[in-house]
Parts: structure tokens; C-alpha cells; sequence
């Protein structure tokens, strides 16, 4: 750990290799409010987020690469935009053929090749290929395409979110306790418009209940009939999630003090719905069952801290946290109610191209390089982490690997780069596009709407646009929009294939801004 393994050489600079332990820990609706170091104003504590970045380095400029589950996790593992691949829109359900196909480098690939032993526990919502179809299943048959073929060596968890259904307690392959029952969604009697996924559990899916009210509001229909193993109860995802993510580095523990160490990925279901704090948490903050369960998952977070120190791994164990998107709408409920801002100063929330769906917590903390406390205020996405966890241990992305990651290693050191970060990309829910370079963010024209500038160094809410008063900034953003969707990658290199031809969300790529009147 720690050790010399050989000198890589960037430009003039040479500096050693370096193998520390990974955790990334990924949490699901998270607003960059809801940490409570991020927002002084915010009506519960987060003492271990706070100790991440007391302890490491805090990225003030952080985001995700999508503003929903699916695109985020598969930008996050594989440093690439999602919108390349065939998904435009949207999100996955659980079944369906994964987002990441075979061979593509993913962080545990990367790192598995390595010399990391890789694990995977919690959410995975990049889609599953389950035995048989619904109704009509053979549990004692594989699953395949699923994170043991993405380059993780285990994997327990769920298979996406738990609106979803095929809700069962996997461990590799497959369930011990198969989902061979259904239901639909409960209504919650805690959280604002929310549900539950608890028995009674019925035997057929046409014997499952309709969807009820929740929250004045009609479930989706598409709630009724989920598949549910017979134990799963939904309260029960995140303390199962850390207790099996300790079991697991417990059992490596020995091997990582040796010299191999390992790569966990801890994707948690908090807090998105339902939300479902434990007793423990009940009523604990100023913001209902939200806030509530914001400091359960906090609580998990310092339980895989404490077993670091337990275990004398901290100082070297690279711990990233951060969220796959902003808030969920309920975030304006909750302002109002509890006053409560999880997008924090930013605007808008979950699905939006605006800074509340896709600015984010990002904490890393690794006591033997980074400097505690430290800050870094430059835009960093979470697709950065492949080029700069294979700089970290002196590897070389081919060219059809991480086409949009761009490494901060040397950021992360303390020590200056030499150059500016390439322009990112920003994606929403409904297919429109942002990019961003520098203090400048420009909204792409989507159907009726025009495009937008916004100057986010004087206006991070984003609530001046100066599209009209900087013409040549709009062409100028406007151009290298462009050349990143026809280039198959933002990052130099080779040119790459998107999965497929050009879409409707893009048909500006053909035409110029227009001028504003």
C-alpha cells in the first residue's frame, strides 16, 4: 500500500504510482444542500460528510453527468456521457440489457487489471438480464450481464431502484430468497407524495393491490405487480448495504495491509423514495422524514469510516463520496414546510439542465495525499474519475476508454496542472444539453426554448441570462458543443462512435445559434 511501484512520467514531472485503497460511495437524490458543511442553513447535521471534507478535499464545483439514476452511474463508472450510448432519456427499469457493454473499461475493470480485488454492494440500475420474463421465471438460472461482468469480482445488492420490482437480496448471481411473490406500491405515511415496498405480498401479480393514493397523487400504474422476494422489506436496504460492504473489506483487510488492495463501489437507495428512516432517526431533524433519513445515511457513512480506522486502513484509502443528481421535486415542498433547501442556492432540482440537477456533493478524502481541509473550486464531473484514478495508479487508457474523463490527479495532490479543464457537459432528463467552460455555462435550444448564458462566477443561481449581451461567447460554446457530440469524446484523442446517428435533442449540431432579439 502506498509503495513505489514504478515512475510515470507526465510531461517533465515524474511521480510515483500509487495503490491506495478505493471506496466510492454514491448516494441516490442527494442534493448539494443536504450536506450540512455545504449549507449553513441546513435543518439537520451530516457529522461525517462534515468529516470527509474537514478531513480531505471538497469540490464546491462538483457534478454529476446526468441528472437522473441510469445515465449518472453508467458516466460515473465508465467515464463516458451517457447520451453517446442508446439511452437519450430517462432511466432504466430493472430488466433490461446493460448500459455498459462487455469489454468497455469501467473504474473496476481499471482497477481490477490493477491488482485491486473489486466489489460492488448496493444499487446497481444499469440493467440486469434476468432468467425467463415475469410471471414465468427459473430463479435457480443465472443472472447475466450485471456487475460480475463489468468488471467487479462480487456483487450483493438490488437490481435498480425499488419502484422498479425484481426486488431480492442478490449476492452474486443470484437470490438466495428468489422474488417469486408481488405487490405494488404502499402509500407512506411519513414522507411528502412517497411509497412503500413492504408485505403483505401477494402470490400472483393480478392478486397485487392497485396502486393507492400517496400524497393526494395517483401512483404510475406501472407500480402494480413488482416482483419481491418474500423478505425483502425496503427499510432494510441500508444497514444490509454497509453491514455486507464491511463483511466484504473485512475479508480483504489482511490482503490490502500486504500490498493488494481493493475497490468498493457502494451505490445506497437514500435518499431516494420512499423515505424510510430507521427508528433511530425518526424525528430527529428539522426536516421531517427527508432530513431524517439524510442523517441515517450519514450514520452508514460513518460506520464504513469507522471500521477504516478500526481496521488502521484510513491513511490509505482514497474515500469518494458524492450523488448521482440533485434533489427530488419534493425539495420545493420541503423548503416551504421546513425551510430546508436540499438544491441548496442552486436552481431547480432532479432532471433539470440548471445547476440544482446536477451540482453535487463531492468529498475525497485519502489522509496520505490530500490535504485536509482543502478546497477545490474548478468544475470537476464524475465521469473525471476513471482518467484520474488511472493516472493515480500509472495506467494508460486506450482510446475507446473514458472518452469524456478528464483527470484531476495533480488537483487532488495540491499540485497545479498546467491547464484548464476541458469543457463539460451537462445532460437532463428530458434530453436537452448544457455545456460548460470556465465561469460559462451555455443552455442549448431545445424544441420552443432558446438558448441561455449564464455567467455562473457572478449568478450560480442562474438567474440572468446573457445570451444577448455575448454573442460570440453563445458561438463560441455553441462550436465546441458541437465538436464534442460529432468527436465521440470531449477528451483529445482519436475520433470515437456514438452508438448511434445523430438524435432529435441534437438537431442543432447541423444548424447556428440563433441570434437573440
Amino acid at each position: 500500500m502506498g509503495k513505489l511501484l514504478f515512475l510515470f512520467l507526465l510531461g517533465s514531472v515524474a511521480y510515483a504510482a500509487e495503490r491506495p485503497n478505493v471506496i466510492v460511495i454514491y448516494t441516490d437524490d442527494q442534493g448539494y444542500g443536504d450536506a450540512s458543511c455545504l449549507n449553513p442553513k441546513s435543518k439537520f447535521k451530516t457529522p461525517n460528510l462534515d468529516r470527509l471534507a474537514r478531513e480531505g478535499m471538497t469540490f464546491t464545483d462538483g457534478h454529476c453527468s446526468d441528472t437522473v439514476c441510469t445515465p449518472s452511474r453508467y458516466g460515473l463508472l465508465t467515464g463516458r456521457y451517457s447520451w453517446r450510448t442508446t439511452l437519450k432519456r430517462g432511466v432504466f427499469g430493472a430488466e433490461k440489457e446493460c448500459l455498459i457493454k462487455d469489454g468497455r473499461v469501467t473504474l473496476a475493470s481499471l482497477l481490477r487489471d490493477n491488482g485491486y480485488a473489486t466489489a460492488m454492494v448496493g444499487k446497481w440500475h444499469l440493467g440486469m438480464d434476468f432468467p425467463g420474463t415475469k410471471g414465468n421465471r427459473d430463479w435457480t438460472q443465472p443472472v447475466k450481464d450485471m456487475p460480475l461482468d463489468k468488471g467487479f469480482d462480487y456483487f450483493w445488492g438490488i437490481p435498480a431502484s425499488m419502484n422498479y420490482g425484481v426486488l431480492a437480496w442478490f449476492e452474486g448471481r443470484y437470490a438466495k430468497v428468489p422474488p417469486t411473490l408481488f405487490t405494488s406500491k404502499k402509500p407512506s405515511k411519513i414522507a411528502i407524495q412517497d411509497y412503500r415496498i413492504m408485505p403483505p405480498y401477494q402470490k400472483t401479480a393480478k392478486e397485487a393491490p392497485n396502486p393507492e393514493e400517496s400524497g393526494g397523487r395517483k401512483m404510475n400504474l406501472k407500480s402494480k405487480g413488482l416482483e419481491v422476494a418474500p423478505d425483502f422489506v425496503d427499510v432494510e436496504c441500508l444497514d444490509r448495504f454497509t453491514t455486507k460492504a464491511i463483511e466484504w473489506m473485512e475479508g480483504k483487510a489482511d490482503a490490502a495491509r500486504k500490498g493488494k488492495p481493493f475497490f468498493l463501489y457502494l451505490p445506497y437507495t437514500s435518499p431516494h423514495k420512499p423515505v424510510i428512516p430507521i427508528k433511530k432517526f425518526l424525528g430527529k431533524s428539522k426536516a421531517g422524514a427527508y432530513g431524517d433519513f439524510m442523517m441515517e445515511t450519514d450514520w452508514h457513512v460513518g460506520r464504513i469510516l469507522k471500521f477504516l480506522d478500526d481496521q488502521k486502513l484510513a491513511d490509505d484509502t482514497l474515500v469518494v463520496f458524492t450523488s448521482d443528481n440533485g434533489p427530488e421535486k419534493t425539495w420545493s415542498k420541503r423548503a416551504e414546510l421546513h425551510q430546508h433547501q436540499s438544491n441548496g442556492i442552486y436552481r431547480e432540482g432532479k432532471r433539470s439542465i440548471y445547476e440544482g440537477g446536477h451540482r453535487v456533493p463531492f468529498f475525497i478524502r485519502w489522509p496520505a495525499k490530500v490535504k485536509a481541509g482543502s478546497t477545490w473550486d474548478e468544475p470537476v464531473c464524475q465521469t473525471d474519475l476513471l482518467a484520474t484514478f488511472a493516472e493515480m495508479v500509472g495506467a494508460k487508457l486506450p482510446p475507446d476508454a473514458g472518452e469524456d474523463s478528464d483527470s484531476f490527479y495533480m488537483d487532488l495532490l495540491g499540485r497545479k496542472r498546467g491547464i484548464a479543464r476541458l469543457p463539460m457537459i451537462h445532460h437532463s432528463s428530458s434530453g436537452r444539453f448544457a455545456i460548460r467552460d470556465g465561469q460559462w455555462k451555455l443552455v442549448m435550444p431545445h424544441g420552443k426554448s432558446r438558448s441561455e448564458l449564464y455567467d455562473l462566477s457572478t449568478d450560480p443561481s442562474e438567474k440572468k441570462d446573457l445570451a444577448k449581451a455575448h454573442p460570440e461567447i453563445v458561438n463560441r460554446l455553441f462550436e465546441n458543443m458541437k465538436r464534442i457530440v460529432l468527436q465521440g469524446r470531449s477528451t483529445p484523442g482519436p475520433k470515437q462512435s456514438n452508438d448511434t446517428p445523430l438524435w432529435p435533442d441534437v438537431g442543432w449540431v447541423k444548424g447556428e445559434p440563433k441570434k437573440r432579439k
